[in-house]
């Protein structure tokens, strides 16, 4: 750029030739004097503006205050000529803030630059709004920004710089972005077949999925197909692969992001998730001498490890793990111990035993000692997080031996990490005041009033503790110097229990008063303030040292602190009195217990480890703190890792059946009333098509469900007990692919209803072809909601749609035939009302006016219920049986009879059952094609 200016060349080597800077300020000043003379003047040409805008660019570069050329740089902008278009874009990005006024008068250039089709265009407007963009600028234009991203005719190298453009303005103004609306047609660009666009679009995906995880749930379909295809599959192109490592970048990105989200459930998930994760740790069995290879596939490895352990914990892929972790911290490069430290710190926040770790517990402690800080803090992690009763002692007193000679960024930390350690595993009491003493002597300036208000909490509530804590702290103040959080602890100890020990050979009331005196003189105001509220007590139980109390009062009257005065004279007045009054015993009081409370040690360790911009899914200080952390994270995703909601069914409740028990030869036991979960499910598509083809389908075992221009959905399906198998076809009608395909299952009572794809699905139908997927079904309790599908795919725009499966309950059924007797006698047990449903609807006739009495059969057999000739008295009446088949509730029986009234025109419904809601939904489900036939 410089060569085609030589005003601007010149002006460079001028400032470089400067000797002194008082010649470079002189120069620089002339040039801006220049400068502004000449934008005065106007009548300046797109060259000329460019090469004065880059002489003030230049300057503001080299640290010197610009007031000029802001207009000049919006005009460049708007100008057709990519050289002056540049340093318009340069010019604002470097001089104007985000609420520079300027900045309004450029957004519709910026606008028309995105809607441009030149591709250098889009992306200079892409920088700028990345770089300055505020909010009035970022509610401007993030339409556009994505209408960039989506649009099939970007380039590639657009969409990218649109995805990170994205990801910038949310980082700053989160509430711009309505990420729930746009979560479906973000996360189909992880489909791209552009890995460059995929690592963009995975960085936006990451970020907006933390804070909307149930909006964009389908990503980690997305996530596991593309790991599969890169890691198993070896599908990218040689393009994208570092040092053999298959786009490590990406890798990294979407083993941290299936780490937001619970385990799925779904088996062909998971085992597609466990085949890529053996997969890189067979891969990264055998180091490489390669540096760079090595870094590319530790990078994926430790990452890998991660959601290993949030999958689970106790899988031997951890186990493996474990082993591979060991190597890691005794490695000679400082990073991979630093990322071996830090991943076994996560595998002892979640693991259930952590006897694999201790078993590294002497090379950790020497990692306290490391050359490198990063890795010294990590050991501290890690030490902390793998402490339990066993261990405690060897490693508190291991940081302990450490702390004098710890860095001082790491002391405060450390102190609030031992005292936590400590109260948490103490196997003794005194062990515990030894060890919290000693913290507290040793840490000096970096123990924080939360550590000792604890210590004063546990020995106020612990009577065996508070004898020899006495004793305790008494050693310490003999000593020549001790710290004053040790004279506070010691302050009020003594004052509330110093009496304890005041019979004892050295530690008589004026040995207590000498021993605690002199060191107050070392204290600030507020110590010396609580030392005589001690005092005052010793006043009341020492009346032998009372003269001594009342001459240190005296002294304390005449100082200039407030608190310090006030409280002397008050005390000195209440010491003064005789020793008959009353007054003085009453203020003086033993302190009572403190009610139980949280410590507040973990609240202060939880705020110097608060979530970066890239939330943590777990936290330092072993499985039950991890455990508490989020509790939407111990949740398990539906079978196909859906975005429905999953609610608790409510209290089993069992029903008396004493009169069943001889309906043994049905197998007929009582359901397990459900509560009936609320529909959160997506839209559903409607029409009267969709409707008829559902009704006939729930009724045959293979048809059309859905048809439009674009796509046909078939169903072929067979049920045997309580499994099914269902295949569902769809067809592309159109002459171009539908790319970024995507099926999704809603189950609206996961516990009742097991759905899960045999694999996972496509990313892509050809042209005229058509896609099968299967799907395995298991019934293991009533359930009311029909299976929903969403497909979603690009085919010019985004397009999504779906609709219900013909899964209802009575595709688990199994015809049964009974003869009159017995058919007779079991409607009598069952009864009336809860467990019959009934309903009337008119009646069916044939063309001759008489009723239609074989397509009730054909309807009735369709629902897998068995029409049983000959049971019923009157000949029109119909009389069917089936066992409902179910893997939690067993079997259960159920009884049908149709009463059709020519003459009355209706026909009446009956259900019987020893379940009341398999009763009232088969009722519901038959009556509809038998309406139907009706019709």
């Amino acid at each position: 750029m410089a060569v085609n200016m030589r005003g601007l060349t010149q002006f460079i080597a001028d400032i470089r030739g400067a000797r002194v800077r008082e010649l470079e300020e002189k120069r620089i000043n002339k040039e801006m004097a220049n400068i502004r003379k000449k934008f005065k003047d106007g009548n300046l040409d797109g060259y000329q503006k460019k090469k004065y805008v880059a002489k003030i660019v230049f300057t503001y570069i080299l640290g010197y205050k610009v007031d000029v050329g802001h207009m000049e740089a919006v005009n460049l902008i708007s100008s057709s000529k990519y050289s002056e278009k540049q340093i318009g874009y340069l010019a604002v990005t470097l001089l104007m803030h985000e609420n520079s006024d300027f900045l309004r008068l450029v957004v519709n250039s910026i606008r028309k630059d995105l809607d441009s089709n030149v591709e250098v265009d889009n992306c200079l407007a892409l920088h700028a709004i990345a770089n300055v963009g505020g909010s009035e600028m970022a509610e401007a234009l993030v339409e556009d920004v994505h209408r960039l991203l989506i649009s099939p005719t970007s380039p590639n190298f657009v969409r990218k710089k649109a995805a990170l453009t994205l990801l910038r303005l949310y980082r700053k103004h989160p509430d711009v972005i309505p990420a729930a609306e746009w979560a479906l047609r973000i996360v189909s660009l992880m489909d791209d077949p552009d890995l460059g666009v995929v690592v963009c679009v995975t960085a936006l995906v990451m970020s907006l999925a933390q804070d909307h995880l149930d909006a964009f749930a389908v990503c980690y379909m997305k996530a596991v197909d593309r790991l599969h295809r890169l890691v198993v599959d070896h599908e990218y192109s040689a393009t994208y692969a570092y040092y053999k490592v298959p786009t490590p970048w990406l890798q990294v990105k979407l083993l941290r992001l299936l780490q937001y989200y619970p385990p799925s459930e779904d088996p062909t998930l998971r085992s597609a998730l466990h085949q890529v994760l053996q997969t890189i740790m067979n891969n990264s069995a055998e180091p490489s001498r390669n540096v760079q290879h090595n870094n590319a596939q530790h990078a994926v490895l430790f990452e890998a490890i991660g959601l290993a352990i949030h999958l689970d914990a106790s899988s031997p892929l951890v186990t493996t793990a474990a082993v591979l972790l060991a190597r890691f911290i005794s490695s000679k490069e400082t990073n991979v111990r630093y990322l071996g430290l830090d991943t076994m710190a996560y595998l002892a926040a979640r693991a259930d035993s952590l006897d694999p770790i201790k078993k590294h517990q002497d090379i950790i402690i020497l990692s306290l000692r490391d050359k490198d800080i990063s890795v010294r803090r990590r050991a501290l992690d890690l030490l902390y997080s793998m402490c339990d009763t066993e261990n405690s002692e060897a490693i508190v007193g291991e940081l302990l031996r450490y702390l004098p000679v710890a860095d001082y960024a790491l002391r405060e930390e450390m102190v609030l990490k031992i005292a936590i350690l400590t109260e948490k595993y103490a196997n003794s009491y005194r062990w515990y005041v030894d060890t919290i003493l000693r913290l507290i002597s040793a840490a000096g300036d970096h123990v924080g009033d939360e550590v000792w208000y604890r210590v004063v909490q546990i020995v106020t509530n612990t009577e065996d503790l508070q004898q020899y804590t006495s004793r305790v702290v008494m050693e310490y103040l003999k000593g020549p110097t001790a710290h004053e959080s040790l004279v506070k602890v010691a302050g009020y100890v003594l004052g509330e229990y110093g009496h304890l020990i005041a019979n004892e050979e050295g530690y008589s009331p004026i040995e207590q008063f000498q021993a605690l005196h002199s060191k107050s003189q070392f204290c600030l105001a507020p110590t010396r303030s609580l030392l005589l509220s001690t005092y005052i007590k010793w006043a009341n139980v020492f009346p032998e040292i009372r003269t001594q109390l009342l001459n240190v009062f005296e002294r304390y009257r005449h100082v200039l602190d407030p608190e310090l005065q006030q409280r002397a004279c008050e005390f000195y007045a209440l010491a003064s009195r005789p020793d008959d009054d009353e007054l003085l015993p009453s203020v003086c009081e033993e302190m009572p217990p403190f009610s139980a409370r949280a410590s507040t040690l973990l609240g202060r360790l939880n705020q110097k480890h608060g979530d970066s911009g890239d939330k943590r899914t777990w936290v330092h200080g072993g499985k039950d703190l991890n455990l508490t952390r989020a509790p939407t994270k111990r949740q398990t995703l539906g079978p196909t890792a859906s975005a429905s909601t999953i609610d608790a069914t409510a209290d089993q409740s069992q029903s008396e059946l004493d009169a069943l028990s001889s309906l043994a030869g049905l197998e007929i036991s009582s359901s397990t009333p459900q509560s009936a979960a609320p529909n959160n499910g997506p839209r559903l598509a409607t029409g009267p098509n969709v409707e008829r083809w559902f009704e006939k389908l729930v009724c045959t075992a293979e048809g059309v469900l859905y048809e439009d221009v674009q796509i046909q959905i078939g169903i072929k399906s067979r049920y045997q007990g309580h499994i099914g198998q269902l295949a569902v076809y769809i067809g592309n009608k159109m002459t171009a692919p539908l790319t970024s395909f995507t099926a999704t299952l809603h189950v609206q009572d996961p516990d009742a209803l097991s759905v899960t794809f045999a694999k996972i699905p496509p990313s892509q139908v050809a042209p005229r072809q058509q896609s099968q997927q299967l799907l395995h079904v298991e019934c293991k309790k009533a359930f009311t909601s029909p299976l929903v599908i969403s497909i979603s795919f690009l085919a010019g725009s985004h397009q999504s749609v779906s609709i219900q499966l013909p899964i209802v309950l009575t595709k688990f059924f199994e015809s049964i035939h009974l003869d009159r007797p017995e058919f007779f006698e079991r409607w009598k047990l069952i009864g009336g009302p809860p467990r019959e449903a009934q309903t009337v609807f008119p009646v069916a006739l044939d063309s001759a006016g008489e009723l239609d009495l074989q397509r009730y059969r054909e309807a009735l057999a369709g629902s897998k219920l068995s029409v049983l000739e000959g049971v019923d008295p009157n000949p029109n009446n119909l009389v069917a049986a089936g066992v409902l088949h179910m893997s939690d509730d067993g079997k259960v029986g159920c009884l049908l009879r149709l009463e059709p009234n020519k003459e009355a025109k209706l026909c009446r419904l009956t259900i019987r059952s020893t379940s009341e809601d398999v009763a009232a939904e088969v009722q519901k489900l038959i009556q509809k094609p038998l309406r139907s036939t009706a019709s």
